[in-house]
């Protein structure tokens, strides 16, 4: 694989991020990779508003991957301020996970974090079910803190499969 180059979204680049979140989080395109949550949620990921929404934040920047020009990934980094970021929306396209990709979106992610909003700390919620993913995490460096938090339940989580989706919290101290 070419190595990825990285950089800020623009709102020029919604409407293909959101094709590709949506790709690899909701319905059978997603099951060409592990990440997915399409065993356990149905409807949008998130829509091109949400996408504009975080773009015009200037406490949160989604940075993405490209291959040889295409898009591959993407990653969120929300300033949650007290040296605390946020990583969420982490993105590979299904044809493309395990091979690294991921790994790199979130070194990436870290130094936007401690680059950009002076964090020294980063925090993810993932949903408790995921304990493949929770695992890869932990690989990572993340640690469950024993927070939980709630899923939120609205017209986009149709077709639930367990009504009892929570999140867990993971934390990182950044160097």
């Amino acid at each position: 694989m070419t190595a990825p180059s990285f950089r800020p979204a623009a709102s020029s680049d919604v409407a293909a991020l959101h094709r590709l979140v949506e790709s690899a989080y909701r319905g059978d395109s997603a099951k060409a990779g592990w990440t997915h949550e399409a065993d356990l949620l149905g409807g949008q990921r998130t829509d091109e508003a949400e996408l504009l929404d975080i773009l015009a934040d200037v406490s949160r920047v989604i940075l993405l991957a490209e291959v040889d020009g295409v898009l591959t990934g993407c990653v969120q980094v929300a300033d949650q301020g007290e040296g605390l970021a946020y990583l969420g929306l982490l993105t590979v396209d299904p044809t493309r996970q395990a091979g690294g990709l991921g790994r790199l979106l979130i070194e990436a992610a870290e130094a936007e974090a401690v680059a950009r909003f002076g964090a020294t700390r980063m925090e993810m919620t993932v949903i408790r079910q995921r304990s493949e993913l929770i695992a890869w995490y932990e690989r990572r460096g993340y640690a469950l803190t024993g927070e939980t938090r709630p899923f939120p339940l609205d017209e986009t989580t149709i077709g639930l499969s367990d009504r009892d989706l929570t999140f867990v919290v993971m934390e990182k101290a950044l160097k």
